[in-house]
């Protein structure tokens, strides 16, 4: 079995560069050692050293004195805002349209009136007598059907008069009077 250590030399450097990367693991998150500094150019060494000066604190360098001026240009302004409360996590409602707004106001639309039945009376089959069977024509498709039928998987024949035929949409209960003359 081969564990991959048969080249010396690179098990070696691999060997050292673990180590190396342990002490640096080990170094960043101990927290005890000072912390890493950059250090500049061998020319700019003056100049890194007076960058690191501390900055005298803030309260020595402030006026203690109250300025009326600068109190006064602040009571002069308003907070005039968009009305959203900043406190909230929902979003404001959307604003609606005035065109919408009227349409409200009008009524509901009118629902649109139903599709005509798009069959045709083509004729009967059978006797005159007993029950009635008819031929109807959509396009270019025939069908045979009598009362209580479902025709092209939508229609169905409600009653077959000796004039008319009743047929209803059964997808909208739409329904609609055939007469029965060829024409």
């Amino acid at each position: 079995m081969k564990l991959g250590t048969e080249n010396k030399k690179k098990t070696i450097v691999a060997l050292g560069l673990m180590v190396v990367a342990a002490f640096l693991l080990v170094r960043a998150f101990s927290g005890n050692g000072p912390a890493p500094q950059i250090t500049a150019p061998a020319g700019k060494a003056s100049d890194a050293k007076s960058a690191r000066k501390p900055n005298p604190l803030l309260a020595h360098s402030l006026d203690p004195s109250l300025r009326f001026d600068l109190l006064k240009s602040s009571e002069d302004v308003t907070y005039k805002g968009t009305g959203r409360n900043i406190f909230s996590s929902q979003a404001p409602p959307p604003e609606i349209p005035k065109e919408v707004e009227s349409a409200i106001q009008q009524g509901p639309a009118q629902p649109p009136p139903p599709q005509p039945i798009d069959l045709k009376f083509y004729g009967f089959a059978g006797p005159k007598t007993g029950s009635k069977r008819i031929f109807l024509l959509k396009g270019e498709d025939i069908f045979l059907a009598k009362e209580g039928d479902i025709v092209d998987r939508r229609y169905k024949i409600v009653h077959v008069g000796p004039s008319s035929v009743e047929v209803q949409d059964v997808l909208t209960n739409n329904t609609q009077t055939i007469p029965l003359s060829a024409g």
